[in-house]
């Protein structure tokens, strides 16, 4: 059996909290398989059983190392591991509670469009005719390569991943045993989280996030992350968030 990934190597690592959806998402059975918090399990890892698993964790301790960050810092959410997740919309609140990423190990998506990872969106891998985004550019999984296979919103340009996805902590809630944190400088304590009585009370309540940043998505500009059109020059409004991918190989 392989060592607990909380003291395997001496790294303050935990495992993960979610093998069933790990064998409902890519249909095998893990019995043996131990990962890394937030990360259930990576498509095109073409290793079957123990091997698979070893295979997981090397190379997550190889790629990722168990760093850990305060609130603020930018995490990436688990979904975004899967070739299949077409993104947040910016009427949701997320709350990955494990996140490997963060010393708080909260990972907050706080009404955001898209993926973290794919600032332009995509039509997928093979394009999907259908979608709305204008350019055939794609989107690579993060970190462990090979291309989403979906579409994928871009991003609003008023709501890009340093306002609205990064670690985070619960700062105040109903439970009165609970343990909650103290925002630091620039963010605000803010009920975000509501318990709708769906299985999820531990984690509603108030999170830190950035100050100013809990606005009505109705009320957030429609402008998004672009790209010019192929054999075009870029204009002041392309590229306003980063370089974009390279076309698919």
């Amino acid at each position: 059996m392989l060592p607990n990934a909380s003291t395997w190597l001496g790294l303050t690592c935990y495992t993960a909290r979610e093998m069933g959806r790990a064998k409902s998402k890519l249909g095998f059975n893990l019995p043996a398989l131990t990962v890394l918090p937030g990360l259930s399990s990576l498509p095109g890892l073409a290793v079957p059983g123990r091997a698979r698993g070893l295979a997981l964790a090397l190379l997550l301790v190889g790629s990722f190392g168990c760093e850990s960050g305060g609130v603020g810092d930018p995490c990436t959410p688990e979904d975004e591991f899967f070739d299949t997740f077409s993104g947040f919309s910016l009427g949701e609140v997320n709350v990955e509670s494990r996140s490997f990423q963060c010393e708080t190990r909260v990972c907050l998506v706080n009404k955001f469009q898209g993926r973290v990872s794919c600032p332009y969106g995509t039509k997928g891998n093979p394009p999907d005719p259908t979608s709305a985004v204008s350019h055939n550019l794609p989107c690579e999984v993060p970190g462990f390569g090979g291309y989403v296979s979906v579409p994928v919103d871009p991003q609003r340009t008023e709501r890009p991943p340093e306002v609205a996805v990064y670690c985070s902590c619960r700062c105040d809630g109903k439970d009165p045993n609970a343990r909650y944190c103290e925002c630091p400088s620039g963010f605000e304590c803010s009920e975000i989280v509501v318990d709708q009585a769906q299985g999820q009370a531990q984690l509603a309540g108030s999170y830190c996030i950035r100050a100013g940043s809990n606005v009505d998505p109705a009320r957030v500009l429609q402008d998004v992350c672009t790209v010019e059109a192929p054999g075009t020059t870029p204009t002041a409004t392309d590229r306003t968030c980063g370089t974009p991918p390279s076309p698919a190989g």
